[in-house]
C-alpha cells in the first residue's frame, strides 16, 4: 500500500499518468525501481521523474496510513478487491481512494448522483431534497459533491430519508470545505454515509481538484440527476464525464426564464431523461435493482401523503407551516398578517420549524416549506 500512495503523492502524476505507468511497469514498486531512462521515455517533468527515483514520499506515506486510521478512515488501492467496481471500470480511476464513515455498506448500494449549482433557487434546493429523500428511503445511496447549493440539500434529503449519502470532497477527508457543512459532515457519518476522497491528508480546496472529484462523482454512481446548472456550471463538466462513463442521464427541468435551468434544459434537449419523480430515477436503473425498488402498487409518493403536516408541531408550529409553500417563499411580514399570531409567537414558531428541519430560511427574512 505504501507504494500506492507513495505514488499518488508525487508531484505530476495524476490519475492518467499513473495508469500510464501502471500500464508500463505493472506496478507501483516497479515504478519505483524503474530506471532514470524508462521514466523519461514517458515525458515525466524533471521533477516527477527525480521524486520517484528517490522514493521522495515512502516515508510520508507509511506515516499517511496511520494517521487516516486513527481518524477512523482507511485507504483503498486500485487493485484491492474491495475497491468500488463501478469506479474501477471508466478511464484512469484514482488509484488510491481515502475513506470514511460506512463506506463498505455505502459502496455496495445502488448509487445515483444529484448535483447542481451552487447559487440555486428554492425551487432547486427542495427539488433536490425531496428527490435525494424519497430515493434515499428506496435504498438508493445519494452521491453529492458537499459544496453549497445543490449538494448540500440533497445530502441533507438523503440523511432525512433515513438513507445513506457519500460525500465526495475535493480536498483531504481530514478538511470540510466548505466550513459551513462542518455540522453536515457530521451528519452524514452519524446517519451510516461515507466520505471519501481521492486527494492525500491536509489537501486544501484547490480550484484544480474540483473536476477529479466530478470524475468520482459519476464514477461511483449509476447514473448522473442534475437538478439546476447555469450556462458554466461545472454540473455540466460532471454531466458531460457521466456521457463518457457510460452512466444515465437525468435532468429535473427548469423555468425557462431563470439561468440557473439553462443546463438542465439543455441536457434534456440533448437526451437527458426528463425526471419529476422519484420514479423517474428508478426506472433508469439496471432492471434487477428496479424491480426491488418498483413493487406494483406503490403510492408512497402520492400528493396526499406529501401535503401531511408533520407531527409534534405545536398549534402556532403547525400554523405557519401551512402557510408555507416548498416552491415559493413568504416573508416574515406576510407570515405574521396571515398567520394572525404576535410578533413573538411567529418568531418562536419559526425558530422551532427550524430546529425541526421543516422550513428554509431564505434571505430578506423569506421562508419556505422544505420538502
Amino acid at each position: 500500500m505504501k507504494e500506492w500512495i507513495s505514488l499518488n503523492m508525487t508531484p505530476g502524476i495524476g490519475p492518467r499518468k499513473a495508469t500510464q505507468l501502471l500500464e508500463r511497469f505493472g506496478s507501483p514498486e516497479r515504478v519505483f525501481n524503474a530506471l532514470r531512462s524508462e521514466l523519461e521515455e514517458l515525458r515525466l517533468p524533471p521533477e516527477t521523474v527525480q521524486s520517484i527515483l528517490r522514493k521522495q514520499f515512502h516515508k510520508k506515506a507509511e506515516t499517511e496510513v496511520e494517521t487516516v486510521r486513527r481518524i477512523g478512515g482507511d485507504v483503498l488501492i486500485l487493485d484491492d478487491g474491495i475497491y468500488p467496481q463501478y469506479l474501477r471500470e471508466i478511464h484512469d480511476p484514482p488509484i488510491t481512494l481515502y475513506v470514511t464513515g460506512d463506506w463498505r455498506t455505502c459502496l455496495e448500494a445502488p448509487s445515483v448522483a444529484v448535483i447542481g449549482s451552487r447559487r440555486c433557487t428554492t425551487y432547486g434546493r427542495n427539488s433536490a431534497a425531496m428527490l435525494a429523500q424519497d430515493l434515499a428511503e428506496r435504498g438508493v445511496c445519494i452521491v453529492s459533491g458537499f459544496a453549497r447549493g445543490i449538494d448540500t440539500s440533497a445530502h441533507k434529503g438523503a440523511i432525512r430519508g433515513g438513507g445513506k449519502t457519500i460525500a465526495v470532497m475535493g480536498t483531504g477527508i481530514d478538511d470540510v470545505y466548505p466550513a459551513e457543512n462542518r455540522k453536515l459532515a457530521d451528519s452524514i457519518l452519524e446517519s451510516g454515509g461515507a466520505i471519501v476522497s481521492q486527494f492525500p491528508l491536509g489537501t486544501p480546496p484547490l480550484r484544480d481538484n474540483f473536476p477529479y472529484r466530478n470524475r468520482i462523482i459519476s464514477g461511483l454512481s449509476l447514473g448522473v440527476l442534475v437538478v439546476e446548472a447555469s450556462e458554466r456550471s461545472g454540473s455540466l463538466i460532471t454531466a458531460r464525464l457521466a456521457m463518457e462513463q457510460d452512466r444515465e442521464l437525468m435532468a429535473v427541468p427548469g423555468n425557462i426564464t431563470s439561468r440557473n435551468s439553462f443546463g438542465t434544459n439543455y441536457l434534456l434537449k440533448s437526451g437527458a431523461k426528463l425526471v419529476q419523480h422519484w420514479q423517474d430515477v428508478v426506472t433508469e436503473l439496471p432492471e434487477e435493482i428496479a424491480g426491488t425498488i418498483l413493487p406494483e402498487g406503490d403510492e408512497s409518493t402520492s400528493e396526499g401523503s406529501r401535503s401531511r403536516v408533520p407531527a409534534g408541531l405545536t398549534d402556532n408550529e403547525r400554523k405557519v407551516y401551512k402557510l408555507l409553500k416548498p416552491d415559493e417563499h413568504l416573508h416574515k411580514d406576510e407570515l405574521l398578517e396571515r398567520s394572525g399570531l404576535s410578533f413573538g409567537e411567529l418568531n418562536a414558531s419559526i425558530v422551532g420549524l427550524d430546529l425541526k428541519d421543516h422550513i428554509l430560511l431564505l434571505p430578506g427574512d423569506n421562508y419556505a416549506k422544505r420538502r
